[in-house]
């Protein structure tokens, strides 16, 4: 019995340890992201780019809502954005009758080093390279 008792205990401490590590690797990427977004937001405001106005955009829709944010689309299909702080959002909303009405208040989220990650083949692209493209593009990536 006492070596059942060891061996959880052995795995609990083992679990804690390989998720504080999970951790302190997430919140590295996520420093790194968002000085990445800091010198992006320095850039296009040197280049003379105005933050415009971010609107969420209902999944698989053409509709979209105000936000109240201003900044820039980083992806042509405007799901993601980059407010004038280098605050990061992601811009997708399901539908909703009163967000039609009064808009949204969407909350900026831990930036990804690699934006679209997991989702389909050709979909996920590194944010530096993102961020490259869109200083390349100017204000509208549309």
């Amino acid at each position: 019995m006492d070596s059942q008792a060891n061996w959880r205990e052995q795995r609990r401490e083992a679990a804690a340890a390989q998720a504080e590590a999970l951790e302190r690797r997430r919140a590295s990427e996520t420093a790194r992201a968002r000085a990445l977004l800091t010198e992006f937001v320095a850039q296009m405001k040197a280049k003379g780019y105005a933050p415009v106005p971010l609107r969420a955009h209902v999944v698989g829709s053409g509709t979209s809502y105000r936000t109240g944010l201003t900044g820039w689309y980083l992806r042509r299909n405007r799901s993601v954005g980059v407010d004038a702080e280098g605050n990061f959002y992601v811009l997708g909303v399901q539908p909703n009758l009163k967000a039609r009405l009064l808009g949204v208040q969407p909350r900026p989220s831990d930036p990804p080093l690699v934006v679209g990650q997991g989702a389909r083949d050709g979909e996920s692209i590194p944010l530096h390279q993102l961020l490259r493209r869109r200083l390349e593009e100017g204000v509208d990536p549309a």
